[in-house]
């Protein structure tokens, strides 16, 4: 990933046991996004350029299909320069919180309308939607996608 000065962070690949997490969040959000047909979903390894010139990787992301359409074949190539409206990222054991805390609010002030930082360590969940604060669930079982994500539910009985 890039930050929005330019300066280039490696990402090591993640355990076994988040990238099956990931795996399970990914086919959820995906089986549901391929009935409702609002949007696409992409995976950790999409990038994606914010704009603040970032250029970030979510681990789980959508985006409405309307602003899809509206990049032509060329600006589909590559780095799409566009914020997704869902991000979803999962901490793993490595992973610093601080810094995922200060990406997810990155999300949001570069177009995200609802996030999801998913901390299967402690067993809470960090929502963040514009112009909100945000808001820390304790073990929660079903996650919902709001008016952003319609009729989604995200199980996390094998997540957290």
């Amino acid at each position: 990933e890039m930050n929005k000065e330019g300066e280039i962070s490696a990402m090591p690949p993640v355990y076994a046991d988040t990238s099956e997490k990931n795996a399970d969040i990914v086919i959820q959000l995906g089986s549901w996004a391929k009935k409702d047909k609002s949007g696409k979903v992409y995976e950790s390894s999409a990038g994606f350029v914010l704009p603040n010139g970032a250029i970030r990787s979510p681990d789980a992301s959508w985006i409405k299909i309307e602003r899809l359409e509206k990049l032509n074949e060329k600006e589909r190539q590559g780095f799409i320069n566009i914020c997704p409206d869902f991000v979803i990222e999962l901490r793993s054991s490595s992973d610093s919180l601080s810094k995922l805390k200060a990406k997810m609010l990155e999300y949001i002030e570069n177009g995200a309308k609802l996030g999801w930082l998913i901390d299967p360590t402690k067993s809470k969940v960090y929502i963040y939607r514009p112009n909100k604060p945000i808001e820390v669930l304790e073990n929660p079982r079903i996650l919902k996608g709001e008016n952003i994500l319609k009729g989604f539910e995200l199980d996390l009985s094998e997540i957290l």
